[in-house]
This record gives C-alpha cells, structure tokens and sequence, in this order.
C-alpha cells in the first residue's frame, strides 16, 4: 500500500461492474414453493423475480466475477485495496476479500470485509473513499456481494420471496480536482438497540436462519435515509433539487417510494432494479447502478443511501465520470475453480 503523505487526493470513480446468479426464480415459482400469491408479492414489494445461486456457488464466485467486470470497465488498474461487503462470507473465517483478491491476481493487495448488512456498500465505498482521500491507496476494489438465500429459513415465505443473490463492484482510483466522478461526500451512522430487528439469532443449529422485525424496519429505514440523505447532501453543498439521481438501497418498492417523497425527489429519478433482482443486500446499489448506467450524463449528482442490520445506515454523494464504459451484468451458473 502507498505511504500516507499529507497531500490529499481525490477518489474518483473509475470502474463499475456487477454478477447474477443465471437461475431466476419469479413470482409464480415463490406461490408453488411456499404460497404466496404473486399479485401480493408485487403489490407489497415490487418485486417480480429474483436470482439464486446454484450449488456450489459462493459469495466469492460472485464477488469475483462482479470484480472482473468493473475492473474491465476501468481499464484493468493494478489495485492496492480490496474490501469486499458481505453479511454471507464463504467461512466465518478468514475474510472472503483476500480470497477474492488472490483469485484476481492481486496477492499484495491490502484486503479486508465490511458486515454491514444491507448498508455494507456504502460503508465499504466510504471506506474505500477515504483511503484513498488520506493516502493509504492508490486503487481501491469495493465490492458488495450477499448469497442471501444461504440465511432464509424454508419456511419463511415472505423473505423468499423478498431476497435475492447478487454481487456490484466500483474502482476507485486517486484523481485530481477537475476530474468527473469524484466521490464528494459521506456519511455513516449506525444503533445498536436496533440489533435484534435484522439479524440472523445464531450461527449454529439453533436458530440459524434471518430474522427480521418489518413494520420497525419500513419505519427506521425511511427516516433515517431521509435524514442521511440530507446530511450528506449539505456536506457536499448539494441543494436536494440539484441531485440527478437518488440511488436507494433496493429494499422494498414502498420503502423507495417514501424515501423520495420524504426528500422531495421526483419518482422519475430514482434509481430501481428492485422488481428484476429483489433485495440483494450489500449488493443492491451497484447492481442497480450497473443496470441503470445508460441513464446517467457525465457530472450527474447521484445519491446513494442505504439502511441495513445493527442498525446501520449511511450515504454517499459522488458524480457521475466521464466517458465510464460498463460491460453488461455478468450471468453465473457454477463456482468458478480458484
């Protein structure tokens, strides 16, 4: 890693990718497998598919192969720093980041996780940000990657039907001053007491499958994306009206909806892949991003802002750079040999 220096440099987005599993399930495979009708799912959720992983096919696989691909987008830089955001790691130890970084050949690389939960990308990116900002990197990997499906209980139909795999990544790189896509501004905060409303109780036989309090939830996670959303536009002195884009963390269609009415945000510039891929966890924001990039201009405001388990919550402000060429979402079918 570079030595810190007082000087201080920009962290620039510069690459962008993401993964799916190729298995899509739909709503009408949800009703045959646990009940639910499909017209509620969509009604309830906005969602109407969602992937899943194959056998075999780990946080890592996906992880990786979403790395290729914003590594392809930014020009295959040599990277000095990989964090990967995860709340399904391969093992509980060691970390599933220098796992990834060996796969892609980049074994000197300083390498670590982020459980975040569902907040774990934008936590990992302002991490990544900042190392970048203090001189600790020159290059920084940030990948959000969940097999969320390995946490649901089988008898839980309706986070079945909510949850789905998946795995974004950005490049980071230090930039200058008049370079588009510089990552402006950050905030992250979290709570404790909300520790038992998201949560998976144990990691052994008793209890092992994801809880979650849903009606605390809509409620604590439109409130506090409203309130870090404006904190952050402030500390980037963003007026809420300048902001092209909000890229929320794909929760659910009615979290979104309030979020953006509660900021003031036109429908039409929020950012969802929600109804394609489901709530893909650490995943959602660059997913949504990858699939959706068309859409935005050189030096576009986006806000990204996310609430996940702890509880956590958080968001970043960046521009959109110039010139960024995104490769299509990758489809997986199997691991992939180390």
């Amino acid at each position: 890693m570079p030595e810190s220096s007082t000087h201080r440099s920009i962290p620039v987005l510069c690459g962008l990718g993401a993964a799916l599993p190729a298995r899509k399930i739909t709503n009408h495979e949800i009703h045959q497998d646990h009940g639910l009708e499909p017209s509620w799912i969509e009604a309830r959720t906005g969602i109407r598919t969602r992937h899943r992983v194959d056998a075999g096919t780990t946080t890592s696989d996906l992880a990786t192969e979403a790395a290729r691909q914003a590594l392809a987008s930014a020009g295959r830089l040599e990277v000095d720093l990989v964090i990967v955001a995860t709340t399904t790691p391969d093992c509980p130890v060691p970390a599933t980041a220098p796992k990834v970084a060996r796969q892609l050949g980049h074994t000197h690389a300083a390498a670590f996780d982020i459980n975040a939960v569902c907040s774990g990308f934008v936590y990992a990116l302002a991490q990544g940000a900042a190392a970048i900002a203090a001189g600790q990197a020159r290059t920084a990997l940030v990948i959000g990657a969940d097999v969320f499906s390995s946490l649901l209980d089988p008898e839980d139909a309706v986070n079945h039907a909510i949850f789905g795999d998946g795995a974004g990544a950005v490049v980071l790189k230090a930039g200058t001053p008049e370079e588009r896509g510089q990552i402006v501004a950050s905030r992250l905060r979290a709570d404790g007491q909300g520790e038992q409303k998201i949560w998976v109780p144990n990691s052994g036989t008793d209890s092992p499958y994801f809880r979650m309090d849903g009606r605390d939830v809509f409620k604590e996670a439109v409130k506090k994306m409203t309130e870090v959303s404006q904190q952050t536009a402030v500390e980037a002195a963003w007026n809420l009206a300048e902001v092209d884009w909000l890229v929320p963390h794909q929760a659910n269609q009615r979290i979104l909806n309030q979020v953006a009415l509660a900021l003031g945000v036109n429908n039409r510039s929020v950012i969802t892949h929600l109804d394609e891929v489901g709530n893909t966890s650490a995943a959602s924001i660059p997913l949504a991003m990858a699939r959706h990039h068309e859409r935005f201009a050189s030096g576009d405001k986006l806000l990204l802002t996310a609430f996940g388990g702890g509880y956590t919550w958080g968001a970043v402000a960046l521009t959109w750079p110039e010139g960024l060429h995104v490769p299509s979402i990758a489809h997986i079918t199997a691991a992939k040999d180390d």
